[in-house]
């Protein structure tokens, strides 16, 4: 599982590392700035959403999206990566706490139309990201959606094929996303379409029944 003490130490040069390997078109961030285009385009068709970033890391997407008008409520285990989002967001609501187990007891009963995930739950292992998942439609409006930008593929060959092209640098201790096997894990519970943005990451978009 996750270690927070990595990423305290990773935070002041997350961002910078993260637009490097984009820009390279290199696993494991290609697609990251269009992924993030993605969902800012989407959360910013409605004014004044109330959102929910799961893993806000330094804040990047959530800073745009607090400048547009959004309200942003962030969630994270790395008190570094916080304070960096919190100097980007003073009037933004931050919790420091590990999603792995569950969403934080203040939160509970609130009411999100975005919840977004960008590079955070790929921490989770498949069975603890579709529990997790579902433990969060509860937390959406009628017409509600949840964003996750991540690390993912379309089928497990394609999972395979990255995994065999980057096999000198790939972190077996992450858990990325199969999407044919969330799609059906979760098909009588929610409605899951993909939409593959890079070779190695795609957008996730999660609406209840």
């Amino acid at each position: 599982m996750i270690d927070c003490h990595t990423f305290d130490v990773w935070a002041d040069s997350y961002d910078e590392e993260v637009r490097l390997t984009d820009e390279n078109n290199e696993y494991p961030f290609a697609g990251y700035q269009k992924i993030m285009a993605f969902i800012y385009n989407e959360v910013t068709k409605q004014n004044a959403a109330n959102v929910l970033d799961v893993g806000i890391g330094t804040g990047t997407l959530a800073t745009a999206l607090s400048k547009h008008g959004q309200i942003i409520t962030g969630l994270d285990f790395s008190s570094e990566m916080l304070a960096i989002a919190k100097a980007k967001m003073p009037n933004a609501t931050f919790f420091q706490c590990d999603f792995a187990n569950g969403l934080p007891s203040e939160i509970i009963g609130t009411k999100y139309d975005f919840i977004i995930s960008t590079y955070a739950l790929h921490h989770l292992p498949d069975p603890l990201k579709v529990t997790f998942i579902k433990s969060l439609l509860p937390c959406l409006h009628n017409k509600g959606m949840i964003l996750i930008g991540d690390i993912g593929f379309t089928t497990r060959v394609a999972f395979n094929k990255c995994h065999e092209q980057n096999a000198d640098n790939w972190d077996d201790d992450e858990y990325y996303f199969v999407f044919s096997e969330l799609a059906d894990a979760l098909k009588y519970t929610c409605s899951v379409t993909y939409t593959q943005i890079s070779h190695c990451a795609g957008i996730i978009e999660i609406r209840a029944l």
